[in-house]
Protein backbone atom coordinates (compact mmCIF):
# COMPACT_ATOMS: atom_id res chain seq x y z
CA UNK A 1 0.00 0.00 0.00
CA UNK A 2 0.99 3.45 -1.00
CA UNK A 3 0.16 7.27 -0.41
CA UNK A 4 -0.18 9.14 -3.63
CA UNK A 5 -0.15 13.15 -3.34
CA UNK A 6 -2.11 15.16 -6.06
CA UNK A 7 1.08 17.41 -4.87
CA UNK A 8 0.10 20.69 -7.64
CA UNK A 9 -2.33 21.83 -4.70
CA UNK A 10 -0.74 20.10 -1.61
CA UNK A 11 -0.02 22.90 0.91
CA UNK A 12 3.42 22.09 2.15
CA UNK A 13 2.03 21.43 5.88
CA UNK A 14 0.17 18.90 4.96
CA UNK A 15 3.19 17.35 2.47
CA UNK A 16 5.78 17.86 5.49
CA UNK A 17 3.21 15.47 7.74
CA UNK A 18 3.43 12.91 4.95
CA UNK A 19 6.97 13.16 4.91
CA UNK A 20 7.34 12.47 8.88
CA UNK A 21 4.78 9.79 8.38
CA UNK A 22 7.22 8.08 5.53
CA UNK A 23 10.16 8.30 7.80
CA UNK A 24 8.25 6.79 10.46
CA UNK A 25 6.81 4.33 9.04
CA UNK A 26 8.47 3.56 5.87
CA UNK A 27 5.22 3.89 3.91
CA UNK A 28 5.90 4.90 0.30
CA UNK A 29 4.99 8.36 -0.55
CA UNK A 30 4.98 9.69 -4.10
CA UNK A 31 3.81 13.25 -5.02
CA UNK A 32 2.64 13.51 -8.39
CA UNK A 33 2.97 17.14 -9.82
CA UNK A 34 2.91 19.21 -13.05
CA UNK A 35 6.07 21.04 -11.90
CA UNK A 36 8.81 19.96 -10.03
CA UNK A 37 8.62 19.30 -6.04
CA UNK A 38 11.64 19.19 -3.43
CA UNK A 39 11.24 15.98 -1.29
CA UNK A 40 13.50 14.87 1.42
CA UNK A 41 16.41 12.32 0.43
CA UNK A 42 14.40 9.08 1.28
CA UNK A 43 14.28 5.99 -0.77
CA UNK A 44 10.49 5.86 0.53
CA UNK A 45 9.87 9.70 -0.90
CA UNK A 46 9.65 10.28 -4.59
CA UNK A 47 8.30 12.78 -6.85
CA UNK A 48 6.97 12.17 -10.46
CA UNK A 49 6.53 15.14 -12.55
CA UNK A 50 4.30 15.20 -15.17
CA UNK A 51 3.56 16.72 -18.66
CA UNK A 52 1.43 20.12 -17.81
CA UNK A 53 -2.34 19.86 -18.46
CA UNK A 54 -5.76 19.58 -17.61
CA UNK A 55 -5.92 16.64 -15.23
CA UNK A 56 -2.82 15.00 -16.42
CA UNK A 57 -1.16 14.30 -12.83
CA UNK A 58 -5.33 12.88 -12.09
CA UNK A 59 -4.94 10.46 -14.52
CA UNK A 60 -2.01 9.23 -13.58
CA UNK A 61 -2.62 8.95 -9.98
CA UNK A 62 -6.01 6.93 -11.31
CA UNK A 63 -3.36 4.74 -13.75
CA UNK A 64 -0.74 3.50 -10.73
CA UNK A 65 -3.09 3.78 -8.13
CA UNK A 66 -4.29 0.25 -6.91
CA UNK A 67 -6.77 -1.30 -4.02
CA UNK A 68 -6.09 0.36 -0.46
CA UNK A 69 -3.75 2.49 -1.52
CA UNK A 70 -4.48 6.31 -0.38
CA UNK A 71 -4.72 9.58 -2.43
CA UNK A 72 -4.13 13.03 -1.22
CA UNK A 73 -6.22 15.20 -2.86
CA UNK A 74 -8.53 17.92 -2.46
CA UNK A 75 -10.00 17.06 -6.02
CA UNK A 76 -13.79 15.63 -5.48
CA UNK A 77 -14.04 13.81 -9.08
CA UNK A 78 -10.54 12.40 -8.46
CA UNK A 79 -11.52 10.76 -5.17
CA UNK A 80 -14.26 9.55 -7.06
CA UNK A 81 -12.39 7.61 -9.03
CA UNK A 82 -10.18 6.08 -6.21
CA UNK A 83 -13.05 5.22 -4.47
CA UNK A 84 -14.41 3.00 -7.33
CA UNK A 85 -10.83 1.43 -7.67
CA UNK A 86 -10.47 0.64 -4.47
CA UNK A 87 -8.68 3.03 -2.68
CA UNK A 88 -8.71 5.46 -0.18
CA UNK A 89 -8.78 9.26 -0.87
CA UNK A 90 -8.03 11.86 2.31
CA UNK A 91 -8.16 15.62 1.49
CA UNK A 92 -5.99 17.47 2.68
CA UNK A 93 -7.90 19.62 5.25
CA UNK A 94 -8.61 16.09 6.57
CA UNK A 95 -12.03 15.14 4.63
CA UNK A 96 -12.41 11.33 4.78
CA UNK A 97 -13.91 10.55 1.34
CA UNK A 98 -15.78 7.19 1.73
CA UNK A 99 -18.45 5.26 -0.90
CA UNK A 100 -20.94 6.93 1.35
CA UNK A 101 -20.12 10.80 1.11
CA UNK A 102 -18.27 11.32 -2.56
CA UNK A 103 -21.67 11.41 -4.43
CA UNK A 104 -23.18 14.00 -2.19
CA UNK A 105 -19.80 15.51 -2.59
CA UNK A 106 -19.80 15.65 -6.18
CA UNK A 107 -23.43 17.05 -6.42
CA UNK A 108 -22.06 19.94 -4.08
CA UNK A 109 -19.37 20.40 -6.68
CA UNK A 110 -20.88 20.10 -9.58
CA UNK A 111 -23.47 22.61 -8.03
CA UNK A 112 -20.73 25.15 -7.01
CA UNK A 113 -19.39 25.14 -10.45
CA UNK A 114 -22.59 26.08 -12.01
CA UNK A 115 -22.69 29.06 -9.88
CA UNK A 116 -19.31 30.02 -10.55
CA UNK A 117 -20.25 29.76 -14.19
CA UNK A 118 -22.98 31.72 -14.23
CA UNK A 119 -21.17 34.94 -12.51
CA UNK A 120 -22.00 34.02 -8.64
CA UNK A 121 -19.25 35.09 -6.54
CA UNK A 122 -18.64 31.78 -4.10
CA UNK A 123 -15.51 33.03 -2.48
CA UNK A 124 -12.78 30.33 -1.85
CA UNK A 125 -11.79 27.87 0.73
CA UNK A 126 -10.98 28.80 4.16
CA UNK A 127 -6.76 28.94 5.01
CA UNK A 128 -5.91 25.67 6.37
CA UNK A 129 -6.09 26.09 9.86
CA UNK A 130 -4.41 23.86 12.73
CA UNK A 131 -7.95 21.94 13.00
CA UNK A 132 -7.70 20.73 9.33
CA UNK A 133 -3.75 20.06 10.06
CA UNK A 134 -5.09 17.97 13.24
CA UNK A 135 -7.90 15.55 11.33
CA UNK A 136 -5.60 15.03 8.37
CA UNK A 137 -3.20 13.66 10.86
CA UNK A 138 -5.63 11.61 12.29
CA UNK A 139 -7.33 10.46 9.53
CA UNK A 140 -3.20 9.44 8.10
CA UNK A 141 -2.41 8.00 11.47
CA UNK A 142 -5.79 5.60 11.60
CA UNK A 143 -4.83 4.66 7.94
CA UNK A 144 -1.05 3.45 8.80
CA UNK A 145 -2.65 1.53 11.44
CA UNK A 146 -4.73 -0.16 9.10
CA UNK A 147 -1.97 -0.78 6.86
CA UNK A 148 0.51 -2.42 9.66
CA UNK A 149 -2.58 -4.53 10.31
CA UNK A 150 -2.85 -5.62 7.40
CA UNK A 151 0.49 -5.84 6.43
CA UNK A 152 0.86 -8.50 9.56
CA UNK A 153 -2.20 -10.57 8.59
CA UNK A 154 -0.64 -11.45 5.15
CA UNK A 155 2.69 -12.42 6.70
Amino acid sequence: MKIWVDADACPVVIRDVLFRASERTGVEVTLVANQFIRTPASPKVTMLQVQPGFDVADNEIVKRCEKDDLVITSDIPLADEIITKGGHALSSRGELFTKENIKSRLSIRDFMETMRSSGVQTGGPAPLSQADRQQFANHLDKWLVQRQRNLKLHK
